[in-house]
């Protein structure tokens, strides 16, 4: 919660969100004969960055007095997370992405918050699942499925 840093990334992403409204009207409105054209998704996107943007830079003015809110870093909890991250995209090959991912979110689960194993357990294992359902099987993507040396190719 740094107040100057806050309102220079606020604006930072108010002219991003801006650009990417303004460069997505460069985009063909239809596709096919649809309603809804590939230009839609950008600008909505944009739209959104440029309302939360907004709402950061009201929230800064807010902010109380950095003389009376001292707060330490906690360099343990960055370096933890910051280390399973880079070892999660390492591994992301050979462990596949369900499994990978499981592991991942479960490390920064719970070193954000200690115990409660059993939702952080569920809630990774859900969210690996359906996300590497959703985009392989729905919207036929490709992700790394489950390795080789578990034979569920």
């Amino acid at each position: 919660m740094n107040k100057s840093f806050d309102r220079c990334s606020s604006i930072v992403y108010l002219v991003t969100g801006a650009a990417f409204m303004l460069l997505s009207q460069n985009i063909s409105t239809s596709a096919y004969g649809s309603e809804v054209g590939p230009n839609i998704f950008p600008f909505g996107l944009g739209l959104i960055l440029v309302l939360l943007s907004l709402r950061l830079l009201y929230e800064t003015f807010r902010y109380p007095d950095a003389a009376k809110v001292k707060k330490s870093l906690d360099y343990k909890k960055f370096g933890i997370l910051f280390v399973s991250a880079v070892l999660y995209a390492y591994f992301l090959e050979d462990l596949g992405y369900v499994i990978g991912t499981f592991l991942f979110l479960l490390i920064g689960f719970q070193t954000l918050e200690k115990g409660k194993w059993l939702i952080s357990i569920a809630v990774s294992a859900l969210l690996s699942i359906g996300i590497y359902y959703v985009f392989v099987e729905i919207l036929q993507g490709s992700l790394p499925g489950f390795p080789v040396w578990l034979g569920w190719e």
